[in-house]
């Protein structure tokens, strides 16, 4: 494929794609502002790497996973926000109330979690990822995974309530 065939398909796979990376990254970090720089940053990784990605089906794996470590290394930047740990964390931290159509109250509860814990969250339930493709995006075990998402669902469950993210005692969460 010569230069301009290989620009069209990576314009047509941006027009397809960026729906849902915005998404993504935007429950990732819980700003449309940040969110559009990471889902850009993601797809300019992308763009570099694009003759080298053999079968368009893993275009999107590949853009994602970059998103995603893209995502961590931001997270790792102490100054990339301006939060500060606390030793207890408050019983309502966000005033978040139980009705999920309450947006704001669903990324304050995402934005509660540890940045590892919210992307599993975020890939696994939002994304669809099997417990086994969010360790290969993540580059971890799938122990790890299910680790994360346990300790992600019973914080979720401190803050939106149980009612809201049920407790699944017993249940397989791959």
């Amino acid at each position: 494929m010569n230069e301009r065939g290989r620009d069209a398909a990576f314009a047509d796979f941006v027009h397809a794609s960026w729906p849902r990376l915005y998404r993504t990254a935007h429950l990732l970090l819980g700003d449309h502002g940040m969110a559009e720089d990471l889902t850009q940053t993601a797809l300019t990784k992308t763009y570099v790497a694009w003759s080298r990605i053999q079968e368009p089906e893993a275009a999107y794996g590949y853009a994602r996973t970059t998103l995603v470590n893209t995502a961590t290394s931001w997270f790792r930047r102490r100054s990339w926000r301006n939060e500060t740990p606390h030793e207890h964390v408050p019983e309502d931290v966000t005033g978040v109330t139980a009705d999920l159509t309450d947006r704001p109250a669903l990324m304050a509860a995402l934005a509660s979690l540890a940045p590892r814990q919210r992307a599993v969250v975020v890939l696994r339930f939002y994304d669809d990822l099997s417990v086994a493709a969010v360790a290969d995006v993540l580059g971890c075990s799938q122990g790890t995974v299910k680790s994360q998402t346990s300790a992600a669902l019973a914080r979720l469950r401190v803050v939106l309530g149980d009612a809201v993210v049920p407790s699944r005692q017993g249940a397989n969460h791959d």
